[in-house]
């Protein structure tokens, strides 16, 4: 049996225009799209809010962040799980990377658990059509760690896995060029005293040197020939891009610096930038300024990291202070992120295109979400 839909007084957002219509969805597609105020009956109507594709998240820790919710506390991880859909579903995002971390660090000593248990929920979620989003893993790699090769080949082959970054969060460098940035952080999210700070920096120096050249040339290699995405983590000088561009990366997630992401465009990476910089206007480590890339026109995408309701705000915040027009904007948070990640069947309004879509409205000048589909399905 056919299962069709039609939306009706909406403004859509197209990939390259916003258009008052209408839309009709057939067998999880966008069968038609319909200009002006005429709709096929019977129809949805969207009190001429906007239909926006639905958001696709390439790099989101909020799952983590579900699993661990405190120090030492690990929670079941199927209800984590559905806690975390359910948020990303209500922030409009109906594709979503998660991001789960390889490499044991003094703040979460479980990484290689967290990841194997994610897998096995998500697909048992999936198989019971407990999940609202569409979930793919991207796995980030700490490659000073020792080990982490090892680790990865055990996933390597995962038909979730859909991205791989490569992390190096050596103090000193990319993310925490500013060392009394890191010891700030750390010294805060671990709860540590002045000597066990300068042990774990120590440490850390260590595990660079040993570690950190010959499992990025692994690590690299093995994700080639996966035929996976590929990112680089942090770059913060026209070096790293070369470094990451030579290896065969695609993407750069947050460069730190406008030379950095300069550089991505001289080598023809594409780049994601935090949606919590945009909103908040500023780096929560002292970086480049989310809104000073795409001033220059260096901003690609958008990832919500650590708070996932950023994503849509940072859409139109893109639109409301930068001076996007609407349909630019949100390509940052669905079609480009679509693209660089190798979903081409999303992303966009267009006929044959998945119909994946959120309704929104505004109040009190903020994005709301009032409605989500995911291939044709109303999951909100």
């Amino acid at each position: 049996m056919k299962h069709e839909l039609n939306l009706a007084n909406a403004r859509l957002v197209l990939a390259d225009r916003v258009i008052e219509g209408s839309l009709s969805l057939r067998d999880g597609k966008i069968a038609a799209i319909d200009e002006g105020k005429v709709a096929r009956a019977p129809a949805s109507d969207l009190e001429g809010d906007w239909l926006l594709p639905g958001l696709v998240e390439l790099h989101t820790d909020n799952l983590e962040g579900h699993v661990k919710p405190r120090p030492k506390v690990v929670w079941p991880m199927m209800p984590a799980l559905l806690a975390h859909d359910a948020e990303l579903t209500a922030a409009g995002i109906t594709t979503v990377f998660d991001s789960l971390r390889l490499g044991d660090d003094a703040d979460d000593d479980r990484c290689y658990a967290t990841l194997k248990e994610s897998v096995a929920a998500i697909h048992a979620a999936e198989d019971a059509r407990l999940l609202r989003c569409d979930h793919r893993i991207h796995i980030r790699l700490e490659i000073c760690k020792e080990g982490v090769v090892e680790d990865f080949r055990d996933f390597m082959h995962e038909p979730l896995l859909a991205m791989c970054s490569l992390m190096d969060h050596t103090p000193g460098q990319r993310q925490f060029a500013d060392i009394e940035a890191y010891r700030t952080y750390y010294m805060g999210k671990n709860g540590l005293g002045e000597a066990e700070m300068e042990a774990y920096v120590e440490q850390r120096l260590a595990e660079h040197d040993l570690w950190a050249e010959p499992n990025r040339q692994a690590l690299a290699k093995m994700i080639r020939d996966t035929g996976t995405a590929l990112a680089s983590h942090d770059d913060a000088t026209p070096e790293h891009v070369a470094e990451a561009a030579a290896l065969g990366l695609t993407i750069s997630e947050f460069p730190t610096t406008v030379a950095a992401a300069e550089a991505c465009r001289a080598h023809g990476l594409w780049t994601i930038a935090g949606a919590p910089n945009l909103v908040r206007g500023k780096s929560h480590s002292g970086n480049v300024a989310a809104a000073e890339l795409a001033r220059r026109d260096l901003l690609d995408a958008l990832a919500s990291d650590y708070v996932p309701a950023s994503l849509l705000l940072g859409v139109f915040r893109l639109h409301d202070e930068l001076g996007w027009d609407l349909a630019r904007a949100a390509t940052v948070a669905s079609l480009n992120p679509a693209r660089m990640s190798g979903l081409d069947d999303r992303g966009e309004i267009a006929v044959g295109k998945r119909a994946d879509l959120i309704w929104v409205t505004r109040s009190h000048g903020l994005p709301v979400v009032r409605g989500v589909w995911r291939a044709g399905r109303r999951v909100m």
